[in-house]
């Protein structure tokens, strides 16, 4: 192989490496949290500058939030997760969105949407944490079937919920 093909190879893989790590998004900027618990009442928080993924595979994310994390896979099992800022792979993009419904004022739901684009059914674990309670709760959590998208809805005030446990089947 020429010199000069060599090169073009070079920077064709260079440029594609540096394009796929511009698309990156591994910290939230910082924000205030506001979300109304009643006609009355509010919880507010600031949230600092921080990654989405607290840990290998453990996702955080805040009502409000919509996000795009590219997924790498190895047959059943997902490998690594990153946040991109753009869904330029979405064969293996999950598409994730945590959004809180309101009338009047005062909360009505927490709602979770999280699209699947694997052949094969998504499933994860989630914990949440809630307004008036100190401690990490559990939730249930139903698989996402091939190319489908889940919603998630729950009655309580939630702050910000853990995602982790990611696996496909």
């Amino acid at each position: 192989m020429s010199k000069i093909k060599i090169f073009f190879l070079f920077i064709i893989s260079s440029f594609s490496t540096f394009c796929s790590a511009q698309n990156e998004k591994e910290y939230r900027e910082e924000f205030t949290l506001k979300i109304p618990v009643d006609s009355v009442q509010f919880y507010q928080q600031e949230v600092p500058k921080s990654k989405y993924f607290v840990k290998e595979g453990t996702l955080q994310i805040f009502p409000g939030e919509s996000l795009y994390v590219e997924a790498e896979t190895n047959g059943n099992t997902i490998t690594t997760m990153k946040v991109v800022k753009e869904n330029l792979n979405p064969v293996k993009t999950i598409e994730i969105k945590f959004s809180q419904t309101v009338e009047g004022r005062k909360h009505e739901q927490m709602v979770l949407q999280v699209k699947n684009p694997f052949d094969k059914e998504l499933s994860y674990d989630a914990m949440m944490y809630i307004v008036g309670n100190n401690n990490w709760m559990k939730t249930s959590i139903i698989p996402i079937k091939p190319k489908l998208m889940n919603f998630e809805m729950w009655n309580d005030v939630i702050i910000t919920l853990v995602l982790n446990n990611w696996r496909i089947k």
